[in-house]
C-alpha cells in the first residue's frame, strides 16, 4: 500500500507543471554554477602544482558545486512538501483516507516516499553534472561518492521536515514558509554560541549544515549519517502521530 500511495504521490506531482518547472530552474542554476567552478578551477589549474597538497578537481568544482545545490534546494524542497497533508486538510479528503484499509504509518511513509522519488529524480539530474568531467579528466570517487550520500541524506531531511509541517496546517503556504523556517534554523544553529563552550557543541551537532559539510570533504563519519536518519524518523513518527491525532477527532 505505500508503493501505491507513493506513486499516486509521485505521479500528482508530475502532473503538476511546478514540479517540472522546479526540475528545470534548480538544474539550470546549478549547472551554472557548476561551470563558474570549472572557469575558476580553469584559471588556477597552472598554479596547482606549485601549491603543496593542493587540492584537485573534485574539491574545487565538485563540493562547492554540491553545497550550492543543497543551498537551493533548501527553498525548492518546502514548495515540493507544501501539500502532502495540507491539502487533505483544506479539502477536507482525509476522511477518506481513514475510511481506506490503510495505517497511518503507511499514509505518512507513502506520501513521504513519494515526494522523496521526486528529490532522487533531481539528484540524479545534479550528479550527471559531476559525471561529465570524467570525460576530460579524473575525480575523486571517494570525495564524489560521500558528497552524493551527503546531498541524498540532507535532501531526506528536508522532506521528513516538510512532512511534518504540513501535518500542522491546513494553509499550504503557511507550511512552506514554516519548513523554511525550520530547515533554516537547523541550518544555521550552530552559529550561536562560543566556540569550544557546551552549547556550542550541542548546536554544533544539531546542525544540518556541519553533518553535512563533512561528508563533502569526503570524511565519511557515522555520526554524520546517524544524525539525519534520527533526523528523519523523528519527523517521520511526529508526522504520524499528528495524523493519528486527526483520525481520532474524526
Amino acid at each position: 500500500m505505500i508503493r501505491a500511495i507513493a506513486a499516486r504521490e509521485l505521479r500528482s506531482l508530475f502532473f503538476s507543471p511546478l514540479a517540472w518547472t522546479m526540475l528545470a530552474v534548480v538544474q539550470v542554476i546549478v549547472a551554472y554554477l557548476f561551470l563558474a567552478q570549472v572557469d575558476f578551477f580553469l584559471q588556477i589549474q597552472p598554479r596547482l602544482p606549485q601549491m603543496p597538497g593542493a587540492p584537485g578537481l573534485t574539491e574545487i568544482v565538485v563540493a562547492p558545486t554540491f553545497g550550492s545545490a543543497a543551498l537551493i534546494l533548501l527553498l525548492v524542497v518546502p514548495m515540493l512538501t507544501m501539500r502532502l497533508i495540507s491539502d487533505e486538510l483544506r479539502n477536507q479528503t482525509l476522511s477518506l483516507l481513514f475510511s481506506a484499509p490503510v495505517s497511518m504509518t503507511e499514509i505518512i511513509l507513502g506520501k513521504y516516499c513519494g515526494v522523496l522519488g521526486y528529490l532522487l529524480i533531481q539528484l540524479l539530474l545534479i550528479a550527471l553534472l559531476p559525471c561529465a568531467l570524467l570525460l576530460g579528466g579524473s575525480l575523486d570517487v571517494g570525495i564524489l561518492a560521500s558528497g552524493l550520500l551527503g546531498l541524498l541524506l540532507l535532501l531526506a531531511g528536508f522532506a521528513a521536515v516538510g512532512l511534518f509541517m504540513s501535518t500542522l496546517t491546513a494553509q499550504p503556504v503557511i507550511a512552506a514558509i514554516s519548513t523554511f523556517g525550520v530547515l533554516l534554523l537547523l541550518w544555521i544553529i550552530d552559529w550561536s554560541g562560543a566556540a569550544g563552550s557546551k552549547g556550542a557543541s550541542v548546536f554544533g551537532y544539531l546542525s544540518m549544515l556541519r553533518h553535512y559539510e563533512s561528508l563533502l570533504k569526503g570524511v565519511f563519519n557515522s555520526t554524520d549519517v546517524v544524525y539525519y536518519l534520527l533526523l528523519i524518523a523523528l519527523f517521520i513518527i511526529l508526522s504520524i502521530r499528528r495524523l493519528d491525532s486527526y483520525r481520532l477527532q474524526h
